[in-house]
């Protein structure tokens, strides 16, 4: 008996806005940072890694991270912010291994040094926290080639919600488009291998919107 594919549903697109939220905790050096590290909440690691895209924040998008921005601009550790920069957030499957990779990078230096250098008076690290607020736009695309047309006119927020957040909320890690594209029956396997190797942690959003829609419009017809 062949196998049938249940039609999909169509793809919903969301929108949304990280809300920032002070935790009260500060760390004015290496020591400080790797407590705060050690007992934020997870929303904390997540937008200070991420929060970073979705406003634009020219200093962070350069370091990856706010961790390797404050270690360079405020502490000015070069070493620290070098490390830092390193930890990719796409590659542990959770928060927590994050989080603890992040730990270790700094435990690392401060191991390596006897000194401890500290920030000016108003160079300290905020650790913030975060909460995501999601928007239905309304809008419905109910086949792979509108999806297509459409990636390009999304809000650099939805590519955000769909391309990023979603492998934070999903068990599988993927992202929203793939995992729609998947639904279809296997017809689209090769443009979803191809999203799969988007790395979104080191563009600004403009360019992963330009670079999806490029995928999509290649692998589905039309010129970007």
């Amino acid at each position: 008996m062949a196998t049938e594919f249940a039609t999909p549903g169509p793809f919903a697109v969301k929108d949304c806005a990280l809300i920032a939220l002070a935790t009260g905790k500060q760390a004015t050096n290496l020591r400080e940072l790797r407590d705060g590290i050690e007992s934020v909440p997870p929303g904390s690691i997540y937008y200070h890694f991420w929060g970073g895209h979705l406003a634009a924040r020219s200093s962070e998008m350069k370091y990856g991270n706010d961790f390797a921005a404050w270690a360079r601009f405020n502490l000015h550790h070069m070493r620290a912010a070098e490390r830092l920069a390193l930890v990719d957030p796409m590659e542990p499957s959770a928060i927590e291994d994050l989080r603890r990779e992040l730990l270790d990078v700094v435990e690392e230096l401060l191991y390596e040094s006897s000194i401890v250098q500290s920030v000016e008076p108003g160079d300290e690290l905020d650790f913030i926290t975060s909460q995501i607020i999601v928007f239905d736009t309304g809008t419905r695309i109910t086949r792979p080639e509108e999806l297509a047309a459409a990636i390009g006119k999304m809000s650099l927020s939805s590519i955000f919600y769909h391309f990023i957040d979603a492998r934070r909320r999903t068990p599988e890690r993927v992202d929203d488009f793939r995992s729609w594209l998947l639904l279809q029956g296997g017809r689209h396997e090769a443009l979803a291998v191809a999203l799969s190797h988007v790395d979104p942690y080191f563009s600004t959003l403009p360019e992963l919107r330009d670079k999806l829609s490029a995928l999509f419009l290649a692998n589905l017809g039309g010129a970007p």
